[in-house]
């Protein structure tokens, strides 16, 4: 699988070319290997890349603007999806790539894989933590009962023995 991304080599728009170097720049960290194809120079990247971009994805002229990712043939996203995917880490499932093992975003998405019961596991973990919480607070608020039943009891024989003590005076 290629990660084909689409630049433009000479751009006047200092936006784009901060775009476009966040990017390859996000993809070099991550090790990402991917075909940095000219639209500039190379007319017919600059035809396949407007040709492929879906209809809904191109802004209102009609004509996509550099970085455009595309994964082999698939189109992944402009630079407002991938800064989107990067920022809930989730750029491999973005791209169409398998997370390496250890990553935040392969922890993510074994934690969305379905268990026996039926319900995926995030749900089944918030529910657990929803009973230990529910559990905790009911083992404090019976604690603090303990403790106040103690507390009476120590105050009545505290009591008791001042009542004992002026008797006997």
């Amino acid at each position: 699988m290629v990660i084909k991304v689409f630049l433009a080599s000479s751009s006047g728009s200092t936006a784009i070319k901060k775009k476009q170097q966040d990017v390859v720049g996000f993809l070099e960290a991550l090790k990402v290997e991917y075909a940095p194809l000219d639209i500039a120079c190379n007319e017919e990247n600059r035809m396949w890349m407007r040709q492929n971009v879906p209809e809904e994805k191109k802004p209102s002229n009609g004509i996509p603007l550099p970085p455009q990712i595309f994964n082999e043939e698939g189109y992944c996203g402009d630079y407002e999806t991938f800064f989107d995917a990067k920022e809930d880490n989730m750029v491999y499932a973005f791209l169409g790539l398998p997370p390496p093992p250890g990553s935040k975003e392969a922890e993510q998405a074994n934690k969305a894989l379905v268990v026996e019961n039926g319900t995926h596991a995030e749900e089944t973990n918030a529910e657990e933590s929803l009973d230990e919480s529910i559990a905790q607070a009911e083992e404090e608020e019976e604690q603090e009962e303990e403790e106040a039943e103690v507390q009476e009891e120590e105050e009545e024989e505290e009591d008791l023995e001042e009542t004992q003590e002026e008797e006997a005076e």
